[in-house]
């Protein structure tokens, strides 16, 4: 279901009782490990009462990791001990599994060392055949 979809269910519900809306379960897209995951009508009755007005990003799983790196950094900074992390991903360019020492940012490329040797060898950085 699209953003948009979902944020007229959400407007749509606002102001209205539990009792009187019946939400249905949603399957949204994770932005972190690219699989569906439901968005429960529990849930979303949850988000209305909350007067939160967007949807989850993150599945569970997911959502539960990104709290766990951002306590680590947290931690890091009051302690001022530098932790080395490894953290598993997708190459954007070949889609095997990889592990990279940083958290990477949303929406950004992460490859392996082969595709990343492979495009910083091309002329100008840019990827060979595009």
């Amino acid at each position: 279901m699209s953003e948009a979809t979902i944020r007229e269910a959400l407007d749509a519900a606002d102001g209205i009782s539990e009792a009187e809306t019946e939400f249905t379960d949603v399957e949204i897209l994770c932005i972190d490990c690219h699989h569906d995951f439901v968005w429960t009508a529990g849930e979303q009755a949850f988000f209305r009462d909350k007067k939160l007005t967007n949807p989850p990003k993150r599945c569970k799983p997911c959502k539960k990791l990104k709290n766990e790196r951002l306590a680590a950094i947290e931690r890091a900074q009051e302690t001022g001990v530098r932790q080395r992390i490894e953290v598993a991903a997708e190459c954007a360019r070949c889609q095997s599994m990889t592990t990279v020492p940083f958290y990477p940012s949303q929406g950004r490329p992460v490859y392996c060392r082969a595709c990343y040797l492979e495009i910083t060898a091309a002329p100008n950085g840019h990827q060979p055949g595009n």
